[in-house]
């Protein structure tokens, strides 16, 4: 079975910038991301990894991250 290639420079572009915005909304609603990671169910190292760009949620995982926060999805990816 192929290796899969790297993800193109314009997908890692748009996960960071996914990140950012998930950071951004989590320091807006004063929350740590250990209680994001407790409200969503999503483990902490991952919340880090994803807010760094180094991580590619699932639909999922950003729909429960979203809920965490209290903010709509569409906050997170538009």
């Amino acid at each position: 079975m192929p290796s899969a290639s790297p993800p193109p420079d314009w997908v890692l572009t748009q996960r960071r910038a996914i990140g950012e915005r998930l950071r951004a909304e989590r320091l807006h609603a004063n929350l740590t991301q250990e209680q994001v990671s407790i409200r969503s169910g999503v483990d902490r190292p991952s919340v880090v990894r994803i807010e760094q760009g180094q991580q590619s949620p699932t639909v999922d995982t950003l729909i429960r991250l979203a809920a965490a926060i209290g903010v709509p999805l569409v906050v997170l990816v538009q």
